[in-house]
């Protein structure tokens, strides 16, 4: 990813800088993330119900719900998918190289006997970051502030309460690639047959129109294509044919034999504060909710001209997600 500019509109308009019209609130937001990285833990504790130690190595019948206990309350997880190939790589051998950037931001709202609500968080929305003058494309802030920095600004963005998201979860390139693996090939409709090739990255594209099973290396394939500089939106349209192929995958295997070793593999590639058993409750959720996942983006005002950095669309009421119908 680049730094590409504003156009000479959207200069006159800019988005709403980071802190916007509620400095205040947007430090008190600051000190408190800062506050719940420490008591996380705690915080978190009564979500989850404490297991039964009498039951704890009996093998339910109850498909995913023997995953672990269902979280009682809602769980909000920032998940950031970055541009690199690895978590520690020194660049991300993109184009421009450099460090990594967050190439994809979603946020997935889970909750017990409901629909998984995922948020597609658009990378390329100008925003205002601390000591920086000129607006910035979301996707920089990993490389400015890490997880801190990223999960404030899109709390900020989306006015979400301070103690949220709950959780996060940081993957690489790789570490997509291993996720699929491990879950086993991943079903997908193709509405078009998508070829290309990008010397400059080592990397090319190669999918095929209609029912596709993709192996790791064709998921990443279909998460990371954009072959034109400005095609943000077709590529998280295509990022949500991969999401649904996962949770139908998921629903399909043996989760109670596959998932513990999936998550087992799947651990080392991931930076996460999500325990091993907060993930298979997650999971067994997912799994057991009545219905696929509702997937939506934050709604953007048109683009102008040749415009790269977005802006939101103007008079959104707050707070924006997650649907609370």
């Amino acid at each position: 990813m680049g730094d590409p500019a504003l156009s000479e509109d959207s200069q006159k308009k800019p988005a709403k800088g980071w802190l916007g019209d509620r400095p205040g609130r947007s430090l008190l937001r600051i000190s408190a993330a800062l506050l719940g990285i420490a008591l996380a833990g705690t915080a978190l504790a009564t979500i989850w119900p404490k297991p039964d130690p009498d039951g704890a190595d009996v093998q339910s019948s109850e498909g995913p719900l023997a995953l672990a206990p269902l979280p009682e309350q809602a769980v909000m997880v920032l998940v950031v998918g970055l541009d690199a190939d690895t978590l520690n790589a020194p660049s991300n051998n993109a184009a421009p190289q450099g460090p990594a950037n967050a190439d994809s931001l979603m946020l997935v709202n889970i909750s017990t006997k409901q629909p998984v609500q995922i948020l597609q968080l658009p990378t390329e929305l100008a925003v205002q970051l601390p000591g920086i003058e000129e607006m910035q494309a979301l996707s920089k802030t990993w490389q400015h502030g890490g997880i801190a920095l990223t999960s404030d600004v899109v709390g900020e963005l989306i006015d979400l309460p301070t103690n949220k998201p709950d959780r996060y979860l940081v993957l690489s390139r790789q570490g997509l690639r291993r996720f699929v693996e491990g879950l086993g090939d991943i079903e997908v409709t193709l509405n078009q047959t998508y070829k290309y090739e990008d010397k400059s990255q080592g990397y090319s594209v190669n999918l095929q129109a209609g029912l596709q099973t993709l192996n790791g290396a064709q998921a990443e394939q279909l998460a990371r294509h954009k072959a034109k500089a400005n095609n943000d939106h077709q590529r998280r349209v295509r990022q949500q044919l991969l999401l649904q192929g996962v949770h139908r995958q998921l629903a399909e295997i043996d989760a109670v034999t596959v998932v513990p070793e999936l998550l087992n593999v799947f651990s080392n590639q991931v930076t996460t504060d999500i325990s091993s058993t907060e993930m298979l409750s997650l999971i067994a959720a997912a799994i057991s909710a009545p219905s696929p996942p509702v997937i939506t983006e934050l709604p953007l005002a048109p683009r102008v001209g040749q415009q790269m950095l977005r802006e939101l669309k103007p008079d959104l009421s707050l707070p924006i997600w997650p649907d609370q119908n």
